[in-house]
């Protein structure tokens, strides 16, 4: 079935226009994004063809099934309590039957979790684009020998520039460990590459060190430490980075690039949003989405703020939250037996409805 079918059929019980048009900040070059409610006809809802949301291939149009959409506002899901809360003037289509879900029937103290818990973990996120964005990885991968050192009168140089001075190349090495230390090896070499030595690494996708057998009368070249929980960690650092390159919104990128503060000025203006209606849930105990600060968080999105000023209204943001949160006077949870019974009664009207001539 596709979003046509719904149409054809007369399926929809609800549609409107969400997402910045409907929090009251959008722009000339803001999407207009849809999301609506349906229900599957008797046959299919009670057979093999449950189908719980329907989208486009960009999901900016997206509609849920009644039973999926009553699911996740017991959930207190966000974006789904922002869509039962859509103002009068984005609402496309209604059915009076929609009237019997109320936001109120469903906020709950739960919320603090699902709205400041999404938006903190955004802003986790914002400080790792953050860190991405000021600390650029290189392309081209270090390999294991950039993260070892020869011991040197009382310090150490880098093994490649002790490599390079001495005229030894890493092949021709072999490496033993030292007892009772870590990372500690010490250096023979084999300058007739008669004895079988494994060298440093035996190619450049290694990710450890190799060990040589090595005839008892050698003497070692030199001590070499190995720090391979730096190399684990810049392996960390150099997977995530380069994925989210790969990942990233070029052109979110090059707008973060251009206002140069330095964060994910749309993603923190969202945060920042999502983090008042949290504070405004356990305020007041209800749910209004259009914002009332339009120019303030329009000036978050253009990147006018330093990223030092965004973060401290967030942390403000989150100190009230748990204020109120500690004195609300909502349920813990919404009442599932009163909503549940709500989706039964909108079923059962709307098949007697379908079954009557």
């Amino acid at each position: 079935m596709k979003i046509n079918d719904l149409k054809d059929k007369n399926l929809i019980l609800f549609e409107a226009i969400s997402g910045s048009r409907s929090f009251g900040l959008a722009t000339e070059n803001s999407d207009t994004d849809i999301r609506g409610v349906y229900y599957l006809p008797k046959e299919e809802f009670f057979g093999l063809n449950y189908i719980p949301q329907i989208s486009n291939e960009t999901n900016d149009i997206m509609y849920y099934e009644i039973g999926r959409f009553i699911e996740l506002l017991q959930k207190n899901n966000p974006n789904i309590l922002e869509v039962l809360a859509s103002p009068e003037d984005c609402i496309l289509q209604k059915n009076p039957l929609m009237d019997l879900l109320k936001p109120e029937y469903f906020l709950s103290r739960l919320c603090k979790d699902t709205f400041a818990g999404y938006a903190i973990s955004q802003i986790k996120k914002a400080k790792g684009l953050n860190k991405k964005i000021l600390n650029p990885v290189e392309k081209e991968r270090k390999s294991i020998l950039d993260f070892c050192f020869i011991l040197q009168n009382h310090g150490s140089v880098p093994l490649k520039k002790w490599l390079s001075g001495t005229g030894r190349i890493q092949e021709k090495c072999g490496l033993v460990n030292i007892d009772s230390t870590k990372g500690m090896l010490a250096v023979f070499y084999d300058e007739s590459e008669t004895s079988g030595y494994k060298g440093i690494i035996r190619d450049g996708e290694a990710n450890q060190v190799s060990v040589s057998s090595i005839p008892k009368e050698e003497k070692p070249v030199a001590y070499l430490f190995c720090n391979l929980d730096a190399y684990s960690t810049y392996c960390k650092v150099y997977r995530e980075y380069w994925k989210w390159v790969s990942e990233r919104n070029e052109d979110r990128y090059n707008v973060n690039q251009q206002h140069g503060q330095n964060y994910d000025s749309k993603n923190m203006m969202h945060t920042i949003r999502l983090l008042q209606s949290c504070e405004q849930i356990f305020k007041t105990g209800s749910l209004q989405i259009r914002v009332e600060n339009r120019d303030e968080l329009l000036d978050i999105k253009a990147g006018n703020q330093p990223y030092e000023e965004v973060m401290r209204k967030a942390e403000g943001l989150i100190e009230s939250i748990d204020y109120y949160h500690g004195i609300s006077t909502l349920p813990d949870f919404p009442d599932l037996e009163k909503t549940t019974k709500i989706l039964v009664e909108i079923r059962e009207k709307l098949y007697s409805q379908a079954e009557q001539p």
